[in-house]
């Protein structure tokens, strides 16, 4: 028998165990304390964005050297996805984010009393590879939400991180303004440590879907996406949606901080908090999907978003005030409009193969960090070469591309 047949079997071995295991049971208390761990996680990336330029002064590195910072945290998370998330498909769960958590806040204090950059650039390595521990919570939110629930239960885990995200800029603007940069790494560091106590003490033990060895696990991962094609279509279509998602927030200070507006950092981590109120249709989203179906969920999404770009491009006929209320709402309706599609991709894919949602969470993660990335280089080249116009465009298209992709005629089941 071949690795892959081994592999399969395996999966399938498991998927039968996990149907008969009993789960543990789900309690409001902890769906808070699954998307507070998520937002708090996935936060620890973000922090050090609005604090590049501190940080050049205090350790007197240069500019280059600084950048790194964010990059290999990025760097880490995206290895991190690869490497560590699918460890949950053969280890207790709460055992993982437990570790990891552990690790994080090491990592956190490290960057915290890093002597000079060096010390920060491997702390900052390490925070992107524990960060991972956000990508552990959302299957395990998965796997103790019976199905009717499930696509509610995953939105109000991923309105946890998608908060996290918008709100982590804002926060470490203000502290790092007003207490220095190694302040806000020591306030992350006790907020993921508090966590991990919490978790400690609330989070239940997860069965083991499978008895694959470590590298038939990451063998498997291939085997999935050419098994399943609701697996590649969540994957290409949420990556899509990502590229307008980071276009347009990698971008937006810069455009603020140019004519006609001229305004500072602050004014950008406002339009944040106007994502983050996007964001807060999340879980309303899950239930659709529940009563719905999430297939008709995705179209939505990806409809807003395409339609909340699309008005972007009206913004050059307006004056700078209007222009700043447009450009705020329509940041409100894609950030809502991802969300609403990211939540209900989940639970398709959560659907597909119940043993294997570690490695299918990771691939379709895998799916929105390469749009992410591909997202912040085109649209860095649209802004340069077209302005604002240019990153509406780019967005506004990708967005399409997603509603075609899941518009297209095909498999549209998750088994």
């Amino acid at each position: 028998m071949s690795s892959a047949q081994t592999c399969d079997a395996a999966g399938k071995n498991s998927t039968a165990e996990a149907a008969v295991r009993p789960q543990p049971e789900l309690s409001a208390r902890l769906i808070l304390l699954l998307a507070t761990g998520t937002g708090l996680t996935v936060a620890s990336l973000y922090y050090a964005q609005p604090m590049l330029g501190i940080m050049t002064d205090d350790i007197h590195a240069a500019n280059t050297t600084v950048g790194w910072v964010p990059t290999l945290t990025q760097l880490g998370y995206a290895l991190g996805i690869l490497l560590l998330v699918p460890l949950g498909d053969i280890i207790d769960r709460r055992r993982i984010v437990l570790v990891k958590g552990a690790i994080l806040t090491l990592a956190l204090l490290l960057a915290a009393f890093a002597p000079g950059i060096g010390t920060l650039l491997a702390a900052s390595l390490a925070i992107g590879l524990t960060a991972t521990m956000a990508q552990d919570i959302v299957p395990a939110a998965a796997a103790l939400a019976p199905e009717s629930i499930r696509g509610r239960v995953v939105g109000t885990v991923m309105t946890g991180l998608l908060l996290g995200i918008l709100l982590s800029r804002v926060v470490s603007g203000f502290v790092a303004q007003n207490f220095g940069w190694r302040a806000m790494y020591v306030v992350a560091a006790i907020s993921v440590a508090g966590f991990g106590v919490v978790a400690w003490r609330g989070l239940p033990s997860f069965h083991t879907t499978t008895q694959m060895t470590y590298r038939q696990l990451i063998g498997s991962v291939a085997s999935l996406w050419r098994r399943h094609q609701a697996l590649r279509r969540a994957a290409v279509a949420q990556g899509l949606l990502s590229v307008g998602f980071s276009a347009f927030w990698s971008t937006l200070a810069v455009m603020l901080h140019d004519a006609p507006f001229h305004l500072g950092a602050a004014a950008a981590g406002a339009f944040g908090l106007a994502g983050a109120a996007g964001a807060l249709g999340a879980p309303l989203a899950g239930r659709i999907a529940d009563r719905r179906g999430p297939q008709i969920v995705t179209r939505l999404g990806a409809g807003l978003v395409a339609v909340s770009f699309a008005a972007m491009l009206f913004a050059p006929m307006l004056g700078a005030h209007a222009q700043l209320w447009l450009i705020g709402l329509a940041a409100i309706g894609f950030d809502l409009g991802v969300q609403v599609a990211l939540v209900s991709h989940q639970t398709i894919v959560y659907g597909i193969e119940p043993a294997a949602r570690s490695r299918l969470n990771a691939v379709l993660f895998v799916g929105v960090f390469i749009g992410m990335s591909i997202g912040a280089a085109l649209g860095a080249q649209a802004l340069a070469h077209w302005g604002w116009t240019g990153v509406a465009s780019l967005a506004t298209l990708a967005a399409l591309g997603a509603l075609v992709v899941r518009m297209w005629p095909g498999t549209v089941s998750a088994h």
